[in-house]
């Protein structure tokens, strides 16, 4: 194909995850989740609180998904072999989706156990159930404050993040459904929280569907215009035209770039890879590109390819 010339690295070379930096965090979290599972489910089955068990279930949803980001990361970091050219970091992305999936089924269950509470309320035992889901609550905040900054830089964890924040969220229903529960005697409470805890993790989950499906399609990264970048890599010095340009995410904070770009006959081709390079990184923050140049007789094989 003429004179190629490629930038990056291989993917055993390749800076560490994002999320990786967050695998203490995420084992300490871990540990967290499953004492106070265990806790719920325990005093739930003891009590015959049908709120707690539900509570420890979605608990355990957060035990599944931290677990499953810290099993995505220790993939992610082993030694690249064989066929796995890109190591594992893809793992990472299906660990996200599979939340995302577990948070529906977990929303779904929720809305569905509200509909019948709502034609008929169980007795809740209150004071039990409103200690119990205190202690949860307090796991809760404290796992969410060890993954707070990690879902701002890995979707993986963001996934993690989002199923503890809707178990936050759920442990305060639970706790004002008890305390209704306890001093009115209202036992609807526990239904009209059920359906609000319902609501507000649907639409953050489909974000995070979103944005992983959106991954494993290989779309462009959201932010980047890539027909501007098409442009501006064919108004570089001694570029005549940019063919077989492709952009997209391999993980987390990895954004990965290709292209061919022609140029005249006798055209220095080490500068024209260096301007390309320095384009797409300080505007575009992409560090990894494999960029062929190639004089415009070597351009026509690749205008002859059907796809």
């Amino acid at each position: 194909m003429g004179h190629g010339h490629g930038h990056g690295h291989g993917a055993a070379d390749m800076p560490a995850s994002a999320s990786g930096r967050y695998s203490r965090r995420l084992a300490a979290a871990f540990v967290v989740l499953l004492a106070f599972f265990a806790l719920e489910a325990v005093v739930g089955y003891l009590t015959s609180s049908l709120a707690l068990l539900s509570d420890a279930g979605h608990m355990l949803t957060d035990v599944l998904g931290v677990g499953m980001a810290l099993a995505a990361i220790t993939a992610a970091r082993l030694p690249t072999a064989g066929k796995r050219t890109f190591g594992w970091y893809r793992v990472e992305v299906l660990a996200a989706l599979a939340n995302a999936v577990l948070l529906f089924g977990v929303a779904g269950y929720i809305l569905v156990e509200a509909v019948g509470r709502f034609l008929e309320p169980p007795e809740v035992a209150g004071a039990p159930m409103m200690l119990t889901a205190l202690a949860g609550l307090a796991a809760n905040l404290v796992v969410f404050f060890l993954l707070r900054k990690g879902a701002d830089e890995s979707l993986n964890v963001r996934g993690a993040y989002l199923e503890v924040v809707a178990d936050s969220i759920g442990s305060v229903g639970v706790l004002l459904g008890g305390a209704l529960a306890w001093a009115f005697g209202w036992y609807l409470a526990d239904p009209v929280v059920a359906v609000a805890v319902g609501l507000f993790v649907v639409p953050r989950t489909w974000k995070l569907a979103r944005q992983a499906l959106r991954i494993l399609v290989q779309q462009a990264p959201e932010g980047v215009d890539v027909p501007a970048m098409h442009r501006e890599l064919a108004e570089l010095p001694d570029v005549t035209e940019v063919h077989d340009l492709h952009v997209w995410t391999l993980t987390s904070g990895m954004e990965v770039a290709s292209a061919h770009l022609t140029t005249p006959s006798g055209a220095d081709h080490g500068e024209v890879l260096q301007n390309a390079q320095r384009l797409l990184a300080e505007r575009y923050r992409i560090e990894h590109a494999t960029l062929q140049v190639e004089p415009v007789e070597c351009a026509r094989r690749c205008q002859a390819l059907t796809w």
